[in-house]
């Protein structure tokens, strides 16, 4: 570069910087790639104004954000891609669930996790918060035994300052029980007076089936898979 442009293009720089231009702007008007440790001399001696300077904060701060947000975005993006690749790998799984035998088996790892194992009643229950597992037992449930609607009942447990009529209506939806077969609502006494924290939390939904022989089956299926 001739001595002279190199002198006009240092005299343009200063003069940008003192119209507030941050380095990253230099640059763009003067059509050159000038490192930015080179600007920082160039302009070392450039006192600006209490305003320019707090407007070049202003715009470092902002270029700073904006570069974290698109990192942030594209460490997102880069997860949802990583966990649709997963989801597709395990798609296969639920076409295994048509299969009786499949179904079987899942329904009775779900029961051993969440059902009560209390012969004595006489009842499949299960409870759970997530309306998905729930969902999930109740097909499984269908699919693998021949059941009598008329037999189930449901029952939900909550905390005090929930809406229980709208509960037994979620619960309603997702378990296709009719809401005459709900038992009144369980209140935990231990929440009277303390506010819910969690604003999605549509407390524990129990399911109730009535049969004897289905939960002999189930139990006995547990000791085939556990081995004992």
């Amino acid at each position: 570069m001739p001595h002279a442009s190199f002198l006009q293009l240092k005299d343009k720089a200063i003069k940008l910087r003192l119209a507030g231009k941050t380095y990253s702007e230099i640059n763009k008007s003067l059509g050159v790639a000038v490192p930015k440790s080179t600007l920082s001399g160039w302009c070392s001696r450039v006192l600006l104004s209490k305003d320019l300077n707090a407007r070049l904060v202003t715009r470092q701060r902002l270029r700073i954000g904006l570069g974290s947000l698109r990192a942030a975005q594209t460490k997102r993006a880069r997860r949802q891609s990583y966990l649709d690749s997963l989801f597709k790998k395990n798609r296969y799984l639920f076409k295994l669930l048509y299969k009786h035998e499949s179904a079987k088996l899942v329904l009775t790892a779900l029961y051993l996790g969440e059902g009560s194992k209390n012969a004595r009643r006489g009842a499949v229950t299960f409870g759970n918060s997530d309306p998905k597992t729930i969902a999930l037992f109740l097909r499984l449930f269908r699919r693998c035994y021949e059941l009598d609607g008329t037999k189930f009942r449901c029952t939900v447990q909550c905390r005090a300052d929930q809406n229980v009529p709208q509960l037994e209506k979620f619960w309603h939806e997702v378990t296709e029980i009719p809401l005459s077969q709900f038992y009144g609502s369980r209140i935990d006494k231990r929440t009277i007076g303390q506010k819910s924290i969690k604003p999605d939390y549509k407390g524990v939904c129990r399911i109730d089936y009535f049969s004897a022989e289905v939960l002999n089956d189930i139990l006995e299926a547990i000791k085939v898979i556990t081995g004992r």
